[in-house]
């Protein structure tokens, strides 16, 4: 058994101007470089929040309340957590951060509370939901890599609420996926389906997290949309979705995943030689999209690179374990 590090820290006098750094001494104790990094930021940026808004007893426990009803509230079919990152921008950001996207490649955006492992391959040409009331669509898109060149097998997972606006998940008495499938890339890069028109939906707020937007006067609606999931060997995985243009909810995302370049105009079926070849009837609603997906060579040089731009705007001297950035001396 390892010999525990000598403490050098002052456990007594403890008050608002020196607890900070007792606090880091004794987690400075940490054998994983990168924990003790994130929990020495973590500590001293919760910290000073409590410093710089003089932070009342009263207003903590309520925090601590909070955080137990949106822990109480989460199942399988429903996190809470996700909802809260999402709400507060910091799913985004996180995307942001762990993939960045180069000129060319297509942007993340929040992978959402309701994504399963659930869904069936379909075929190209099948369709995605059985929900009579929704409004045909029909999706031809491709995923090719920065230099335009075809990604064959591309495995592609994705899913949309119904026309009421609610995913599969939501519905109590289901009896399997809906609204959701996975497809594979042909050599060409293209895949094909058939869909319902998204339409715009609430996240769930019926919880701490929808009580929340409430207290901030903030609506709980997302504009019309359809996730992708891409996954392919050598490529860094992508999680996006595609928004409608002219939604209203358009420039109010409630969990701010909107980008221009994800924003697209349906367009319709009015070639009778497409009604044809895809099976779908003249004035049929038709999207159209073209992906592309990052190396992980790339996505890591890039990751790094801008990991060293950022410790730097700290002035912190760096050193990477695994991809991760790490202060170079403890």
């Amino acid at each position: 058994m390892a010999a525990e590090k000598a403490f050098t820290g002052n456990m007594k006098d403890l008050t608002s101007e020196n607890i900070t750094e007792n606090v880091q001494i004794i987690n400075s104790q940490c054998d994983d470089r990168r924990l003790k990094f994130l929990i020495n930021r973590l500590v001293l940026h919760i910290h000073d929040l409590v410093r710089e808004t003089r932070l009342s007893t009263k207003e903590w426990m309520a925090a601590i309340h909070f955080l137990t009803e949106v822990g109480q509230i989460c199942s399988d079919a429903r996190q809470e957590f996700v909802l809260l990152s999402d709400i507060l921008g910091l799913s985004l950001l996180v995307d942001s951060v762990d993939h960045p996207c180069p000129p060319g490649a297509t942007d993340p955006t929040v992978l959402g509370p309701f994504h399963t492992e659930e869904a069936h391959e379909i075929g190209h040409g099948e369709g995605l939901s059985h929900d009579p009331d929704g409004e045909p669509c029909l999706c031809i898109c491709t995923v090719k890599d920065l230099d335009g060149k075809p990604i064959e097998d591309a495995k592609v997972d994705i899913w949309e609420t119904d026309s009421k606006g609610f995913y599969d998940v939501q519905y109590a008495n289901r009896d399997g996926p809906d609204g959701r499938a996975v497809l594979r890339s042909d050599a060409e890069g293209v895949f094909w389906y058939k869909a319902i028109v998204p339409v715009p939906y609430p996240i769930p707020h019926d919880g701490p997290v929808g009580k929340l937007l409430g207290r901030l006067k903030r609506h709980p609606y997302r504009p019309s949309h359809m996730h992708f999931m891409f996954e392919k060997d050598g490529f860094d995985p992508l999680v996006t979705a595609l928004y409608l243009k002219n939604d209203p909810y358009i420039d109010s995302d409630a969990v701010f995943g909107v980008k221009e370049s994800l924003v697209i105009e349906l367009e319709e079926v009015t070639d009778e030689k497409m009604e044809e070849q895809y099976g779908v009837k003249i004035g049929t609603k038709l999207l159209r999209y073209n992906f592309v997906l990052v190396t992980n060579e790339v996505a890591m040089e890039l990751r790094l690179e801008k990991a060293e731009d950022a410790m730097k705007a700290q002035a912190i001297d760096v050193l990477f374990i695994d991809g991760l950035p790490v202060p170079a001396l403890d």
